[in-house]
């Protein structure tokens, strides 16, 4: 598998008002799985789960602090044709990934790329036409 592309994002970069915790959290996953998709048609789209910490700060009305990664890293993949009828040079298996990490650096085979490694690559990704 190879990295077609990569991209970084703040993991909480644009939070206006509130505090980071589980809703915050989840509403700004699923924005960043959608915007994935839409950028990236076709494509099937995966989440890494991220880790979660729970710093002991005050609780607002919005539930206990819940605090994700600094760091959000949409990546595509590709690798040759999982189908074995399909032609190797006309298809290609693609996939995006969305994962959360402490600071902006290449995926290096150490932290938390280990589970970038263990995908279920022809479980999760998809065959699709070349580019021409």
């Amino acid at each position: 598998m190879d990295l077609a592309d990569l991209r970084f994002t703040s993991t909480y970069g644009d939070l206006r008002e509130g505090y980071p915790c589980k809703t915050v959290n989840d509403l700004r996953i699923r924005g960043l799985l959608r915007a994935a998709e839409r950028a990236h048609p076709g494509t099937p789209v995966h989440l890494v789960p991220p880790p979660r910490e729970y710093p002991d700060q005050y609780a607002g009305g919005l539930g206990p602090v819940e605090v994700l990664p600094a760091v959000a890293c949409l990546g595509t993949f590709h690798s040759t044709a999982l189908d074995p009828a399909h032609d190797p040079v006309a298809y290609r298996s693609r996939l995006t990934v969305l994962w959360f990490q402490s600071a902006p650096h290449l995926p290096s085979g150490c932290g938390p790329e280990q589970a970038l490694r263990d995908l279920d690559w022809p479980g999760l990704a998809r065959d699709t036409r070349a580019p021409a």
